[in-house]
């Protein structure tokens, strides 16, 4: 024991049926990052067609789960593949591209102990050589950028970190008046005329969230080709990307967590929303437009319906994830940051 405290015994898994989805997920909601990411099923899925082919089919899974007396009191989801400079690397299952959030699962009173506990393990746990733990996407409200740093310099290991993307949310004060009352005026203008032009058109408008299973195939497959009417999105639909947001959609479904929204003009699908319902928030995971209906700002009226949805429905936040295009402040996004987090054994 050390300081008192009975010893971590760390267990490495090469395979997702190795471990008991319930309990993982049981640590996840105690754990320092509680986010949709980090859920078992996402986990597996995402690995299943690696990251949607960002990684190379010969990659290989690195889960460190760590227990005291039997409880499970970390995971260290890992895997092995050369990164994007092409050095063998250990990363967080979930990096780089298509997972906003990533972290080490681990309630806050273990973390410290169980870094300190995976670094070394880590170094003889007879996985294949690797030079960097490179971990990307930790919110920067994760405690564990500095325990990681504190471990690394006891260790003599170089640790660097660096600011990544803007992640900014709009926290909701549970009213539509209320929200619109404390964004800029000028921009409540405008989200009022255009939720009004869009009524006021030619077309019946409506919207809808996805609650039918035997539907989910269809109208996941019909959000992917209207992602594809943008020619950057149509670029990342690879077949592999196509197939691992399928995948995503139906872990989510099945977990009870996918919020996939559609405007519709005559029951023509104008402009769509796949969001995660999680934790009494809205993730905004991704969106697509019909180009026939740009005049009407789709997009835009979707986005006002799915605020005012929100906040009528008692949601708390609502996190835009990655990404600081302009139209996240305008409409009322306070702004934080995701990092990385690389550790070098051999202390550079």
């Amino acid at each position: 024991t050390t300081g008192g405290i009975q010893r971590m015994n760390l267990t490495l898994h090469t395979s997702f049926a190795e471990l008991d989805e319930a309990e993982w997920n049981a640590l996840l909601s105690e754990s320092i990052t509680h986010v949709p990411f980090l859920r078992c099923e996402y986990q597996r899925a995402w690995w299943n067609t690696r990251g949607g082919g960002e990684w190379p089919e010969n990659a290989s899974l690195a889960l460190v789960a760590a227990r005291r007396d039997g409880r499970l009191v970390g995971v260290a989801p890992l895997f092995h593949a050369p990164d994007h400079q092409g050095r063998p690397a250990l990363m967080l299952v979930g990096s780089v591209e298509i997972s906003d959030y990533l972290d080490l699962i681990a309630r806050p009173e273990d973390l410290e102990a169980f870094v300190e506990a995976l670094l070394p393990f880590l170094r003889q746990a007879g996985l294949p050589d690797w030079q960097a733990l490179d971990l990307y996407n930790l919110l920067d409200s994760s405690p564990t950028r500095a325990v990681l740093e504190k471990t690394a310099g006891k260790l003599g290991w170089g640790c660097q970190t660096e600011k990544l993307q803007h992640s900014p949310y709009i926290p909701l004060p549970g009213d539509w008046d209320q929200y619109l009352a404390g964004i800029d005026k000028k921009q409540r203008h405008e989200i009022r005329r255009k939720m009004r032009r869009a009524g006021d058109g030619m077309y019946r408008v409506d919207w809808y969230i996805v609650e039918d299973a035997d539907r989910l195939e269809e109208e996941s497959a019909a959000f992917i080709e209207m992602m594809a009417q943008d020619p950057a999105k149509q670029a990342f639909l690879t077949p592999a990307m196509r197939e691992a947001m399928q995948e995503i959609m139906r872990c989510a479904f099945e977990a009870g967590w996918l919020h996939l929204a559609f405007l519709t003009f005559d029951d023509m699908r104008a402009a769509g929303y796949l969001s995660f319902r999680y934790l009494n928030r809205l993730w905004v995971y991704n969106s697509g437009m019909d180009t026939r209906f740009s005049a009407y700002s789709p997009g835009w009226v979707l986005l006002g319906l799915l605020l005012q949805w929100a906040n009528e429905n008692g949601l708390k936040e609502f996190d835009f994830l990655r990404g600081d295009e302009e139209y996240k402040y305008r409409f009322g996004a306070v702004d934080r940051s995701v990092m990385r987090v690389t550790l070098r054994p051999d202390g550079e």
